[in-house]
This record gives C-alpha cells, sequence and structure tokens, in this order.
C-alpha cells in the first residue's frame, strides 16, 4: 500500500493504510465526496481559463480537462444515483483551502503556483483512487475506480506541462520541492471525516 508514490513524482509520501479503511468503511460518504471533487476540479480549470485567456495552451489544455472533469462528475452521480444516494453539500476538509493559502498573490508567481497545486490535487487523487481501486470490494466499484486513473495521471501531467512551459525547469522545481512537501504535511494527520483528500 506504501509504495504508491513511488511512480508519482509529484507526491513525498504515500498515503496511509489508515486511510484507505476509513474509506472503505465509508463508501457512500467517498462517493458523495468525489462528487463534489470532479465538480471543483472543473471549477479550477475553467477559472483558470478566464484568469488567463492569452495563454492559448493553458486555454487549450484546460478546455480538455474541465470536459472530462464533468464527465467524470456525471459518472459518479449516475453511481449515486443507483446506490440512493441524494446529491448534497457535505463540508470540506482543509486540504483544499490550506492547499490555497500557499498560492502567491502576485504574478507571475501565482500562475505557477496555481499550476503546481493544481497538478499536486491530481496527483494525489490519482494515488487514491488507484488505491480504492485496488482495494474497493465492489467488484464494479473498483473497475470504476480503476478506469479513472489514466485521466487523473493525464491531468497532473498537463498541470505539470504547463508549468514547464510557461516557467523555467528548475524554477518549477524548486518551487515544486515546496509545494508537494507542504502537501504531504497537510496529510500527515488524518482528518476525523472520510474525504478524497482527507
Amino acid at each position: 500500500m506504501s509504495s504508491a508514490s513511488t511512480t508519482i513524482k509529484f507526491l513525498k509520501q504515500s498515503t496511509s493504510p489508515v486511510w484507505i479503511e476509513q474509506a472503505l468503511a465509508n463508501l457512500d460518504t467517498i462517493l458523495l465526496d468525489h462528487s463534489h471533487c470532479e465538480r471543483k476540479a472543473a471549477g479550477v480549470a475553467l477559472n483558470l481559463m478566464f484568469r488567463y485567456p492569452s495563454n492559448t495552451k493553458l486555454v487549450r489544455s484546460l478546455t480538455a480537462i474541465a470536459q472530462e472533469e464533468l464527465e467524470h462528475f456525471e459518472q459518479v452521480n449516475q453511481i449515486l444515483e443507483r446506490r440512493g444516494i441524494s446529491l448534497g453539500p457535505l463540508s470540506a476538509p482543509p486540504y483544499g483551502a490550506r492547499l490555497k493559502t500557499q498560492i502567491r498573490p502576485s504574478e507571475p508567481d501565482r500562475l505557477l503556483d496555481s499550476l503546481l497545486i493544481s497538478g499536486l490535487i491530481e496527483a494525489r487523487s490519482h494515488e487514491r483512487l488507484g488505491l480504492l481501486g485496488t482495494h474497493c470490494p465492489d467488484p464494479d466499484l473498483a473497475a470504476f475506480y480503476r478506469g479513472l486513473m489514466a485521466s487523473e495521471a493525464r491531468h497532473y501531467g498537463i498541470y505539470w506541462l504547463l508549468a514547464t512551459t510557461y516557467f523555467d525547469r528548475e524554477v518549477v522545481n524548486q518551487r515544486l520541492e515546496e509545494l508537494s512537501q507542504a502537501e504531504s504535511d497537510l496529510l500527515s494527520t488524518l482528518h476525523p471525516e472520510p474525504r478524497i483528500h482527507s
């Protein structure tokens, strides 16, 4: 279980087996949170497109990501409906909000940090959906999560490529080192409420 991050260059620490146990014991909540995560991921891509409309490669790449995240949102919602789980509000874990505090306010730092943090979130999603795909006792749900892994990997790769398109690779690597440490630190204590990023 602890070797997942060895193939995910963005992540400093692998997910704890305790998270897997918590997630599997609360699959309905994890599914509802997953729906929220896909919607938020589409929103992040759209917001970056609106903020940087003259960055042609960014707009083209993030249009594709936003479309795919919305497709995943619809797929998760169909699973929720089949399981009789109503769409509704769910309190967010501190993960996303605290990661956003790492974004520096001035350009071009803001763009770099936004791309790298989006990439980190996608990398963690890739890892955790993979863990659910491996350990989930429901075979259909396990297959669904395994099927999402490739697109999550592609998404964090796109954010990485965009960062290295607009910034020197050495600058990107140095900032990624700092942000990936902050990301792992946020997950070092398990959030009491089961979430994809808890």
